[in-house]
C-alpha cells in the first residue's frame, strides 16, 4: 500500500507518501483541506485503515499540520507482530502526537496465533477485524466487524487460528458530547453551519492545488437533524 497525503492551508502545503508499517497522522484543528492519492498511476487495490479521533476542546482550535511516523515500536507476542500505532502498550510508547489518554494496535499473524493483552482498565476499547477471522475475549470476529469493550477490561485474549489482522484501540471515556457530520466535526448546530459555509467558500480550510481529483462539496444541512454522538 502506497498513498499520499497532500495538505494545504494559508500557512501549510506539505506531501508524504505512506507505506506499510507506517503512520500519517493528520490533526485538523481549526481547519484543513487534504486529497489522498496513490503514487501508481494505473488502477490497483490496496488496504488502509483511517482512523478519526475527536481533539477535546481545549486542542480542537489549534493550528493543522501532518506529521509522518516512519518507524513505530514492533513487538512479536504468541506468533502476532504488533505494531504500536499510538499510546503506549507493553511498555512501548509510540511516538505519535496525540491528545488525549489513548492506545492503538495493529496485531498480524502469519499463522495461527494467541496472545493475552493487558489493557488499562479505565479505558474503552474496540478492536476490528481487518483480514481473516480472530476470537477476541472469547468472542469470533470476522473481517469488517467491530466489537466494542466498555471501562473495566484489564486483559483480553486474541486468538488467530490462521493469517489475520486486526487493530485494537481505547482510550479513557471522552466525556464531552460532539457532532459528527460529513467531514466536520464541532460541538453544536451553529458551529456546524459555520464550517459548512467556510468549506463552501473555501477560505477558512483552504485549497488543495494540485490534485487529481475535483474538490468536494458538502452537502446541504437543510433538513438535517444531529443528534451527539452517544
Amino acid at each position: 500500500m502506497v498513498e499520499g497525503s497532500i495538505l494545504h492551508t494559508d500557512s501549510l502545503r506539505y506531501r508524504q507518501w505512506i507505506h506499510p508499517g507506517q503512520v500519517n497522522l493528520m490533526t485538523a484543528g481549526c481547519g484543513i483541506s487534504h486529497a489522498e492519492e496513490s503514487g501508481a498511476d494505473a488502477p490497483g487495490r490496496f488496504q488502509l485503515a483511517q482512523l478519526w479521533i475527536a481533539l477535546p476542546d481545549a486542542e480542537r482550535h489549534r493550528g493543522p499540520s501532518l506529521r509522518h511516523y516512519p518507524e513505530l515500536p514492533v513487538l512479536e507476542r504468541g506468533g502476532f507482530h504488533i505494531t504500536v500505532l499510538a499510546g503506549r502498550f507493553a511498555g512501548e510508547r509510540a511516538p505519535t502526537e496525540v491528545f488525549s489518554p489513548l492506545v492503538g494496535i495493529d496485531l498480524a499473524a502469519a499463522g495461527p496465533a494467541r496472545t493475552e493483552l493487558a489493557l488499562d482498565p479505565e479505558f474503552e476499547h474496540g478492536t476490528i477485524a481487518l483480514e481473516g477471522e480472530v476470537t477476541v475475549g472469547g468472542k469470533p470476529l470476522a473481517a469488517g466487524t467491530l466489537l466494542y469493550f466498555g471501562a473495566g477490561h484489564e486483559r483480553l485474549a486474541v486468538e488467530a487460528r490462521a493469517a489475520a489482522r486486526l487493530l485494537l484501540i481505547g482510550g479513557r471515556p471522552f466525556g464531552e458530547e460532539i457532532l459528527l457530520w460529513w467531514n466536520f466535526v464541532a460541538r453544536t448546530y451553529a458551529e456546524m453551519e459555520q464550517a459548512t459555509r467556510d468549506w463552501q467558500e473555501g477560505d477558512r480550510f483552504g485549497q488543495v492545488r494540485g490534485a487529481r481529483g475535483a474538490r468536494l462539496v458538502a452537502p446541504d444541512l437543510k433538513g438535517l437533524r444531529l443528534r451527539d454522538s452517544r
